[in-house]
């Protein structure tokens, strides 16, 4: 048995998500034109963590965002008790949704959205660490001290944590998500190489209908790894086109 291997849950906090779909007037109409939401049926969630990646445009962030915002969270993030909007740009797909869920219940609930991170702090006087104002640290520092906050017997959604991380930083994220992982549950969106290399996670890829797929067979590694085996080649091959 691989020595890293932590005992999972017996039940996830979210087992899955099911799209409502004889709800739905017409699927020619944002959100439902989306690709992956158009095909949408049901999604199961197998692991604690679990990884939505795929290109820009694919649909992934409505989706965590309707998965929190149906779990009771604000569309811009942070926990349940922040109820606060600045410009309302959410889609309806939430209202479609039926979410699985199991018998637990976790203690925290949290949505980082990376793009809102700034006003969603500006709104609440909790973003202090210690005797230290999150204005007064740097935008990965911030990033960095929110996930050392994050506590056991979670339910966290992630849109895109890596943006302000160095790939350290993703490394020290990645190592904070495996100590919790054993009680709390992680549904990430991400195009990280580092975090989506997570020996134990689920990989969904929104660029094929949110079909698992293995690391290794993933864009992301493929890109990275050809343009960091070779970055010359890839320089020549992309500017000549």
């Amino acid at each position: 048995m691989n020595k890293y291997k932590y005992q999972e849950m017996e039940q996830l906090f979210v087992k899955g998500i099911r799209l409502n779909r004889n709800s739905v007037e017409d699927f020619d109409k944002y959100p439902f034109n989306i690709p992956i939401i158009k095909n949408l049926t049901e999604i199961q969630f197998e692991k604690p963590v679990t990884f939505i990646m795929g290109e820009n445009g694919s649909g992934k962030s409505t989706i965590i965002e309707s998965l929190a915002i149906s779990l009771g969270l604000s569309a811009e993030g942070g926990t349940r008790n922040m109820v606060y909007e600045t410009y309302n740009s959410t889609s309806s797909l939430d209202q479609y949704l039926t979410i699985i869920k199991s018998g637990l219940k976790p203690q925290w609930k949290y949505f980082l959205r990376a793009e809102t991170f700034y006003t969603m702090a500006q709104a609440s006087s909790q973003y202090n660490f210690g005797d230290t104002s999150i204005f007064n640290l740097s935008h990965g520092e911030a990033f960095n001290e929110l996930f050392s906050g994050f506590s056991p017997n979670g339910l966290y959604f992630m849109d895109e944590p890596e943006s302000a991380l160095s790939p350290k930083s993703q490394m020290r994220l990645l190592s904070r998500i495996h100590s919790l992982a054993k009680n709390s549950q992680f549904i990430i969106v991400t195009h990280s190489p580092i975090l989506l290399a997570y020996y134990d996670g689920q990989i969904l890829n929104a660029d094929n209908d949110l079909k698992p797929i293995a690391y290794k067979d993933t864009e992301i590694y493929s890109i990275y790894r050809h343009f960091l085996e070779c970055p010359e080649k890839m320089q020549k091959h992309l500017f000549d086109d």
